[in-house]
């Protein structure tokens, strides 16, 4: 390939992932972010990613290219999509990666015409070392097949899940939202444990594998964490959990023994619809002696 693509945000964590997975497939990377305007010529220079152009603002990494990748805070994604969606050349794309779709989906409806809008959200982390198999999510704008068929030719060896924003702002909130919530809490937990080693020596596999969960999320950076729980969907399920959390602890200290059984029992059931539990523990148990070893 010997197309153009400028990515917005390239000095992030994803922004780099990105830049270096489209140069390895043949493309030529422009780069802006806002925190080049920070910093000096010798920083610039030292930036680990030589092949990236660096541009020298915003409106000039999007001149002349064929695709624009937003790998911006999800906050601000719809004021860059109206800043630059003008200045685009005619015929190309604009990509946006964000965690919540409603106001971006919005916004990218209202694009130029001649502008092609994008939406998707990867559903993996800057740690990924083959896109091979890993879930794509696209939320339709105008196109769908036009859509699909770029993404599709872009990331050729990805899965591809296709949902509407409303209902993709749902289900992040749960996938996302709700699990970033609950681990943040039990990572501020261990990091008040002043005796954090002896609870190490004595934990076990479930306890193994929460912590990791936790502090995996903890490298991620505190405005990215902020903008994932802030999805007003999250509200309504960390409600439902706090209250299924509160019901248990009342259940347990008035010895209401049967009903927390009954609980457990019923989500057991509903679960084992669709899910071997069985094989889902010896897949933990399998993680943590790989991990171990």
């Amino acid at each position: 390939m010997n197309e153009k693509i400028a990515i917005i945000g390239v000095n992030g964590k994803m922004g780099k992932w990105f830049a270096n997975y489209f140069h390895k497939i043949g493309f030529e990377v422009k780069g802006w972010d806002e925190i080049y305007r920070e910093m000096s010529e010798k920083q610039l220079n030292e930036i680990k990613e030589k092949f990236i152009i660096k541009a020298n603002s915003l409106v000039g990494a999007i001149l002349k290219t064929d695709y624009v990748l937003l790998c911006t805070p999800t906050k601000r994604t719809p004021e860059i999509v109206r800043l630059i969606a003008k200045e685009m050349q005619r015929g190309s794309y604009l990509i946006e990666i964000s965690s919540q779709k409603f106001k971006t989906a919005q916004t990218l409806l209202k694009t130029p015409s001649r502008v092609n809008p994008v939406c998707i959200h990867p559903m993996f982390g800057p740690g990924t070392k083959s896109i091979n198999g890993k879930n794509i999510i696209i939320i339709p704008i105008k196109d769908v097949k036009k859509e699909l068929d770029v993404i599709k030719l872009l990331f050729p060896k990805a899965n591809f899940v296709t949902i509407d924003a409303v209902e993709h702002d749902k289900k992040i909130a749960v996938i996302l939202g709700l699990t970033h919530i609950i681990n943040i809490a039990f990572a501020n937990i261990l990091a008040k444990d002043e005796k954090i080693s002896l609870t190490e020596k004595m934990s076990g596999t479930t306890f193994k594998a929460q912590k990791i969960i936790a502090e995996s999320i903890l490298t991620e950076s505190p405005e990215l964490i902020e903008s994932i729980i802030s999805n007003p969907e999250v509200r309504r399920f960390a409600e439902g959990f706090w209250k299924d959390v509160g019901k248990l602890l009342t259940d347990s200290q008035e010895g209401k023994s049967e009903e927390i059984i009954d609980y457990i029992k019923s989500s057991q059931q509903k679960l084992s619809e669709n899910i071997d539990l069985e094989k889902s523990y010896k897949k933990l148990s399998a993680m943590i002696k790989a991990i171990e070893k």
